[in-house]
């Protein structure tokens, strides 16, 4: 038995090794920021503050970091956005270790840390799957989110722990640390075989380009537009009710933790579930399975006990991460290559731009409607826009192709850090 799949060549382990990395040190730091804030004397709106901080420019410049990726190569643009997320987080560090950082420092070097993640998420989402052949895109990403997925939540779960232990300062370091470290190792991606990119006509025709390329395709364009509805509904829902739930009737934190941990731990299923898994018509498979997403705030709303809440939360994982792979699938057989960051960055707008108002309306939505009847209407949303996702056609025809037909997202020669084609289809 090959202990590494023929696809999986050494760009790609490089780049799942590096977000590996990454994401050990962010999931434990979104923790640690907290407590920093805290440790300084914050409230829960100061904490709510910093975070809006990051959020504000990663919306702001998604766009423009998709068009540079586009632009120059990617591999470079990974690596300056880690280099400014290391600098950033390494400079909060210092701040807590020093003892009594002012807000809004750790907001500025929050809002550095939003801006490197702008230029990083389309890039990368560009690179990942450049070097594997179309038929193996599906098990390649699914594997790439196995990781991601398991580094999220043994970073949480280690970064809270080392908070109580060393204090958030040192965790902010470590964090630091691991972004240097996937700095390096992305910059040892071999794309001596990435095509060379013509000069564009500048950044706005760029952009204009990009969204071209959306709104062409009314499959796309809709999922975008539904997700950008979805994800608010479900941030108002978990970040905001579900607390409230879990404190007045599931018995504190503790039973939440445990249904958000189902909820991670189901995601890590689901890709693996993907591994094995190729459903022929892709994007109509992960669109069925956003109907799922609509059980969580049911089961808040009623509200179920804290055991079955974790039952529909670990479903609901597996059910968005078969979502989130026959989507990158999707867009890695469609996508022109040349394009792809741009698309990718759009779609990363859509799936973030209301969140944040979201989670400011939540509170007062409930005041008006009450919170039993705002996670009931969050529920009808998610199953009455996927059910009109359904009805473009687009959606129902896309299939997967076979290794022998082109492929419009694939590069047009094979990055020399991946494998050739396994023709025996062996692990």
């Amino acid at each position: 038995m090959k202990a590494v799949p023929a696809w999986a060549g050494r760009n790609f382990l490089l780049l799942t090794g590096a977000t590996v990395i990454a994401n050990l040190g962010s999931s434990g730091a979104l923790i640690a920021t907290a407590f920093a804030v805290l440790g300084a004397g914050g409230s829960a709106t100061d904490v709510g503050l910093v975070a809006a901080a990051r959020t504000v420019p990663l919306l702001c410049f998604l766009l423009i970091g998709g068009a540079v990726a586009d632009r120059f190569p990617r591999h470079r643009v990974m690596v300056a956005a880690n280099a400014l997320s290391c600098v950033s987080q390494g400079l909060l560090a210092l701040l807590v270790l020093a003892g009594e950082p002012r807000l809004w420092q750790m907001a500025l070097l929050a809002a550095l840390g939003g801006t490197g993640q702008a230029f990083f998420a389309p890039a990368s989402e560009g690179m990942v799957l450049a070097g594997v052949s179309g038929d193996r895109a599906g098990r390649a990403f699914a594997v790439f989110r196995m990781g991601m997925n398991g580094a999220n939540i043994g970073g949480a779960a280690l970064g809270g722990a080392l908070v109580a232990a060393v204090g958030p300062g040192w965790v902010l370091a470590v964090d630091s640390a691991a972004f240097a470290l996937a700095a390096a190792l992305r910059a040892f991606l071999d794309v001596r075989g990435v095509p060379e990119r013509a000069p564009g006509g500048g950044m706005l025709h760029d952009l204009r380009d990009g969204f071209r390329e959306v709104v062409s395709r009314p499959w796309l364009w809709a999922v975008v537009v539904q997700f950008s509805l979805v994800n608010a509904v479900v941030a108002a829902a978990e970040a905001v009710y579900g607390p409230l739930v879990a404190e007045q009737h599931l018995g504190g934190p503790g039973p939440w933790g445990l249904a958000l941990a189902a909820f991670g731990v189901g995601t890590a299923a689901g890709a693996l579930l993907m591994t094995r898994v190729a459903p022929h018509r892709m994007l109509l498979t992960g669109v069925l399975c956003v109907f799922p997403l609509a059980l969580p705030s049911a089961a808040l709303a009623v509200p179920l006990p804290a055991a079955g809440l974790s039952a529909i939360m670990f479903g609901t994982g597996i059910a968005i991460e078969v979502f989130a792979v026959t989507w990158m699938t999707a867009l890695h057989q469609e996508i022109p290559e040349e394009k792809f960051s741009r698309v990718s960055s759009y779609d990363w707008l859509g799936s973030l731009a209301l969140v944040p108002a979201a989670t400011a309306l939540a509170g007062p939505v409930q005041d008006l409607i009450g919170r039993r009847a705002a996670l009931w209407g969050c529920s009808a949303l998610i199953v009455l826009l996927t059910a009109a996702v359904l009805c473009v056609p687009g959606v129902r025809r896309l299939t997967r192709r076979t290794s022998t037909e082109p492929a419009a997202g694939a590069p047009a020669s094979r990055a020399p850090g991946a494998a050739e084609p396994d023709p025996a289809g062996t692990e």
